[in-house]
């Protein structure tokens, strides 16, 4: 009992990712205006989908849940190094780090799921048309969205359980910005071969299920699109994957490198979990919205309904 109190009551130093004030006035700045951008893109996206009737489909249906993850996904991180930025003291308790920790893992991991779910959606909408509608409808469009954050919430409970039952009980620096599993893992006065083998096998069991539903997707996806006879609906069908795959690549690559290898450190490691955390949530939202007219014309007309509605509200 004594060592689980000692190992509550502890405090984690966060290094950051520089130490010079100057540098992290910059980074401060930098993540503040990212962060501002994620919130407002994604937000307008989430709303725009609500407010837009004919976006009320499966495929914008699911874009507002990636939007609501990335905004989640970028807040669970954000808001706490902009403080550390600002503060002399960069201590976090050892149950705020197991919540950051843990709401991380659980918004990335849903997204994860939620990514390969979009696949599936793209591969029913171009492989079985005719049926899309039925297979898609709407309770199995909820229900699906529901695995994928339930997909996440036991992603995320085993690497925050297998953290908790690691020994801490001198090295406090974590040299990262946010607590993760390999950081917070390094810092264990224990062998940890087996804990390591567990974070490895639950990330590599879900990389890989999501990887084999988005190879099997996209392989009868690209073999109906060059069966397409029309110039016109091949590049049609191409265009609505080709922004997805975007986004699966740049949260997959990613991922894969932090997680799927031992708690060893890397000097790219903190710039690639920037890249995820903070960069992607702000591409998605750009990346969806520019190549897609139906979101560009539908925030348009969201924009004069409400000039239109201020107008009659002065009048």
């Amino acid at each position: 009992m004594a060592a689980v109190n000692e190992t509550t009551d502890m405090q984690f130093i966060l290094l950051g990712l520089s130490s010079t004030p100057e540098i992290q006035i910059l980074f401060f700045v930098l993540f503040l205006t990212i962060y501002l951008l994620t919130i407002v893109g994604n937000l307008l996206i989430v709303v725009t989908i609500y407010v837009d009737s004919r976006l009320h489909s499966p495929m914008y249906f699911f874009l507002s849940n990636l939007s609501f993850l990335d905004l989640c996904l970028s807040t669970v991180i954000v808001p706490n190094s902009l403080a550390n930025f600002l503060s002399q003291s960069k201590t976090i308790s050892f149950s705020h780090c197991i919540a950051q920790l843990f709401f991380l893992h659980f918004f990335g991991g849903s997204e994860f799921f939620h990514l390969t779910l979009m696949a599936y959606d793209r591969y029913v909408a171009i492989c079985n048309p005719l049926r899309y509608t039925a297979i898609m409808n709407r309770s199995t469009c909820l229900r699906l969205v529901i695995f994928t954050w339930i997909g996440g919430f036991f992603h995320s409970f085993t690497q925050a359980l297998v953290i908790i039952q690691l020994p801490f009980c001198g090295l406090n620096e974590i040299n990262h910005f946010f607590c993760d599993v390999h950081p917070v893992a390094m810092l264990a006065c224990s062998n940890i071969f087996v804990n390591e083998l567990l974070l490895m096998a639950n990330s590599g069991t879900m990389s890989l299920c999501c990887f084999l539903v988005l190879f099997i997707s996209y392989a009868y996806i690209i073999y109906t699109i060059l069966n397409i006879s029309s110039a016109e609906g091949r590049w049609k069908a191409f265009s609505t994957c080709a922004s997805h795959l975007l986004v699966v690549s740049l949260i997959f690559g990613p991922c894969v490198f932090i997680y799927m290898r031992s708690s060893v450190t890397f000097s790219a490691d903190k710039m690639v979990s920037m890249f995820y955390t903070l960069v992607t949530p702000l591409l998605n939202p750009i990346i969806y919205t520019l190549r897609n007219e139906k979101v560009k014309k539908a925030m348009k007309r969201l924009g004069q309904r409400k000039i239109s509605f201020e107008w009659m509200h002065l009048n």
